[in-house]
């Protein structure tokens, strides 16, 4: 395959040696324009990553949004087009042919929504509502900017969408342990952004527009702050995981898909409850 000419990528690291060849090795041979934004890693990631790129700059972690409109804005990017990429996540073969096809040609749209498919311990997580799950990945990069979110962020772009159909594939390698300790930072994340949406107007935050009768992502939000936030908390863990094990099919994905979907859609919304009950009652932020 000839390189895509149209297509710059970055992808945010720290301590990611488990995953980076994966993801790098992924998109090697369709950009000449690979970006890894490090804060700070300490293992052999910068090592292993410098056998795909050169284009390595290191920048301070101040959140997830911070950091990618950090690298939107400041990176000397060849090409208009810019595929953001996790250091879990790789391109399938599909993707790569239709990124060729699609960015070889001429497009009005600002931005793609690219298909994700989960990988959990070997594991395709196809049902519970987790396949396919769209987000907007690639995008012009100046149309684009990230929501002002602790955690779980969405890009956002000035100007209309489309999809691809080749998927994005989220594999993490580094196991179980990690899994549990990311997950513990990010419910303590998500907690803390539930009690400041609380205290401001959206209408104030570049954020992500609640809509049921939009796209995924608008209709995920918009079930949260409408539905989800009205269920009393630690209930609401329980009844969204009944509704994504079983009325969702999440029990159809065997073993593996239990513990995901007992960590994800029970565990996981369950800590957050708890630390959000914990911050209100205590007012510790």
């Amino acid at each position: 395959m000839n390189q895509v000419t149209n297509l710059s990528i970055i992808v945010l690291t720290l301590n990611e040696e488990e995953n980076i060849a994966q993801c790098l090795g992924s998109v090697a041979d369709i950009s000449d324009d690979i970006f890894v934004v490090d804060s700070g890693s300490t293992d052999r990631t910068l090592e292993l990553a410098r056998r795909w790129t050169s284009n390595i700059v290191i920048h301070d972690f101040h959140g997830y949004s911070a950091q990618r409109n950090w690298a939107l804005r400041n990176l000397p990017f060849r090409y208009e087009w810019v595929l953001f990429l996790d250091a879990d996540e790789f391109v399938s073969p599909e993707l790569k042919n239709e990124l060729h096809s699609t960015l070889g040609g001429r497009t009005t749209v600002a931005g793609f929504y690219l298909p994700r498919k989960l990988i959990f311990q070997e594991k395709w997580i196809r049902f519970g509502g987790y396949y396919p799950t769209w987000i907007l990945r690639l995008v012009k990069h100046r149309q684009a900017t990230c929501e002002d979110r602790k955690v779980n962020e969405h890009l956002i772009v000035t100007g209309a969408t489309g999809k691809l159909r080749g998927d994005l594939i989220h594999n993490d390698k580094k196991g179980i342990t990690a899994w549990i300790s990311r997950h513990n930072a990010y419910a303590t994340l998500e907690a803390l952004e539930l009690i400041e949406s609380m205290e401001r107007s959206p209408s104030n935050r570049n954020a992500v527009q609640p809509s049921f009768w939009s796209t995924q992502v608008e209709r995920r939000r918009w079930l949260r702050e409408r539905v989800w936030n009205r269920f009393p908390p630690l209930v609401r863990p329980c009844l969204y995981f009944i509704y994504r094990y079983f009325v969702l099919g999440g029990l159809l994905d065997g073993r593996a898909g239990f513990t995901y979907h007992f960590m994800q859609a029970l565990w996981f919304p369950l800590l957050i409850d708890v630390k959000f009950l914990e911050m209100r009652r205590s007012g510790r932020r």
